[in-house]
Formats: C-alpha cells, structure tokens, sequence
C-alpha cells in the first residue's frame, strides 16, 4: 500500500467520534511496561495512532515520541494527551519516513503494527534495533494467523500476521525476554473486540 493510499486508507477509519481501538492502554504493554520500564525512560511508540498507549506510557512518567501516517488520528491522539494533562511528542509520517536516530530510545513499543508486508515488517524491526539504546526493550503485540478465525480484529492477508517461528527470525539481533503465543478476550474498541488469538514479545537490544 502506497503512502498516499494508506493515509487515506486510515484516515478514513480514524475519522469517527468514538475511539476505534478504545481509550484503554493494550493490556500486554501494561504487563511488559511495568516489568521493564521506569518513569522518565525514553519511549517511541510506533503508529500510535488515536494515542490510548502513548497517553497511557506518558502518564506513568515516561517521555513519549510517537508517529501515525493519519492527521485525523494524531489530531484525536494530541487532545486526549492534553484531556490527560501530558505532553507527547507526536510526528506525521509512516514508518518509512520517522527519523530512525541511533541509540536514541529506552523502549520501543509495537501495538498491532499488522498495516506491514513481510519487506516493511523486516525494516522495522531493523529500525527498532539501530534506534534502540544498548539495552533498550522492545515491546511488541499482534495477531496469529488463527486470528482469520476469530475475524475480531486485525488484517485478513495471513502474510501481515505473525507466528513465533516468523518474530524469532526477525528478532537474531535481540536478546527474546518474553515470547508467547496465546487467546484472549479483547476489548480495545470497536476494532479489537471479542476472542483474539495473540502474539507477545519483548525483545532486548544487547548492552
């Protein structure tokens, strides 16, 4: 999907009153976050759109940069942030087009990044290494092919769904803390709602 087209694309979904993915903060990062992050941790969380997890993080004293490809997103994500009395440092671009700084980021956080083909999903994840400092985490969620089941969320292509043999591959440069395949009961929205089957990992940039 061109840039243009996956802006319009979300654009297009984010461009409602309500909160498509919920206001909550992703259970799985709350559970990795207060395992492996500290307050005042630099944190970037990547296509953040509507802000439930950049809120979340900054308000348990982090300091946040985020990015989403959607104006109609990052205008939602930057009013929650102010209803929430915190300050996000968000940008207006898609992962291709973030400034990937070396060693700039104690944490790095992946929410249901599944917009990504297996080419964009491998320079992310190369990305996160290189902008990552020596022993920043990264903190990642998504569906599992059996999510096609389930039809509660996420893409329908299997090839933008992750298995555990697929996030090992991908994650050689790391140190793996946590790497879990498993179903649960989502309530993220109108988007993720209902049995989901999910994939966890936190991964370690080696010190």
């Amino acid at each position: 999907m061109r840039f243009i087209d996956a802006k319009q694309f979300w654009n297009e979904r984010f461009n409602k009153p309500e909160f498509i993915f919920g206001k909550d903060p992703n259970e799985y990062l709350v559970e990795q976050a207060s395992k492996y992050l500290k307050p005042n941790s630099s944190v970037l969380c990547i296509a953040d759109g509507e802000g439930r997890n950049g809120v979340w993080l900054a308000k348990q004293g982090m300091n946040v940069t985020g990015f989403d490809i959607s104006e109609i997103a990052l205008a939602k994500a930057h009013q929650f942030a102010a209803d929430n009395a915190v300050h996000i440092q968000y940008n207006l671009c898609d992962t291709d087009g973030f400034n990937w700084q070396a060693n700039s980021y104690d944490a790095v956080i992946a929410i249901f990044i599944q917009f990504a083909d297996p080419e964009m999903r491998a320079r992310i994840f190369r990305q996160v290494h290189q902008t990552l400092k020596p022993g920043g985490v990264f903190i990642l969620q998504g569906y599992t092919p059996k999510q096609l089941e389930y039809k509660t969320g996420g893409p329908s292509l299997i090839e933008h769904l992750y298995t555990e043999e697929m996030i090992r591959g991908l994650s050689q440069e790391f140190n793996i803390l946590d790497l879990r395949c498993y179903e649960k009961e989502l309530s993220e929205g109108t988007k993720h709602s209902g049995i989901s089957a999910l994939l966890g990992m936190v991964a370690q940039k080696t010190i």
